[in-house]
């Protein structure tokens, strides 16, 4: 193979407008390969794929930005999110309430709002690495939301690496970008999801250890030991 270094602009461009068509992508996350779509015939697909139970919601992929216009938080937990993603340049899901009026979920058909908003609040994947800031980025330019989970059949374990990913959930893509083995993959975890406005831990996973520390540390906030989080269901 011939010496060569990724694209990823061009590679982010390609998905979003495959996507933009009612495709669904794999697409390469710090926290391992996600499943994406923008419409919601699309996301159907992807849950009946995945057997994802109708209890499970879609997360979205966004930036700081995307975050800061979308999401309705307070100052403390506005500065707890930006020290672990931007300071300390963690991966994190953060769940908050949103704003129902803005572009990107006003843009969302009413399979796509079923499927991803759960009491007009919004999970997001914030900071999950090079291709996750350059897709983000253009879907804000764009106005073209984007939604979907781990590329993965429901309780089989995040893909850190395209060809792990089980063979029927590949066929359903439209695009796929392959970038190798995933940045967090001695995790064996996707993001640790925290909810906002409560700071509850609604799932343990990748860098948690270090996102509790930041919480301690900076803002006196005592995140549980893994063992203490109650299971939250309906964005896990």
């Amino acid at each position: 193979m011939a010496d060569r270094r990724l694209d990823i602009n061009a590679d982010a461009r390609r998905a979003l407008a495959r996507m933009a068509e009612g495709g669904i992508g794999i697409l390469p996350m710090d926290v391992g390969y996600s499943v994406i779509a923008t419409h919601g015939a699309a996301l159907e697909r992807i849950f009946a794929t995945k057997q994802r139970a109708p209890t499970k919601y879609n997360a979205m992929i966004g930036s700081n930005e995307t975050s800061r216009q979308l999401h309705v938080m307070d100052d403390r937990a506005r500065a707890f999110v930006e020290a672990v993603t931007v300071d300390h340049d963690l991966p994190l899901g953060v769940i908050a309430p949103a704003r129902m009026d803005h572009p990107l979920i006003a843009a969302l058909d009413d399979q796509a709002r079923k499927r991803s908003l759960y009491q007009d609040t919004v999970c997001m994947l914030l900071n999950a690495g090079p291709f996750h800031a350059a897709i983000s980025r253009l879907s804000l330019e764009a106005g073209q939301p984007l939604f979907g989970s781990s590329a993965n059949r429901t309780m089989q374990g995040t893909k850190f690496r395209v060809e792990d990913i089980e063979p029927e959930i590949r066929a359903i893509a439209d695009v796929i970008i392959d970038y190798g083995l995933r940045k967090y993959h001695l995790y064996a975890a996707s993001s640790t999801l925290i909810d906002a406005a409560t700071m509850q831990v609604v799932r343990f996973g990748s860098c948690y250890e270090l996102i509790r520390d930041v919480a301690a540390r900076q803002f006196a906030i005592a995140l549980p030991e893994p063992q203490q989080a109650a299971p939250q269901e309906r964005r896990a």
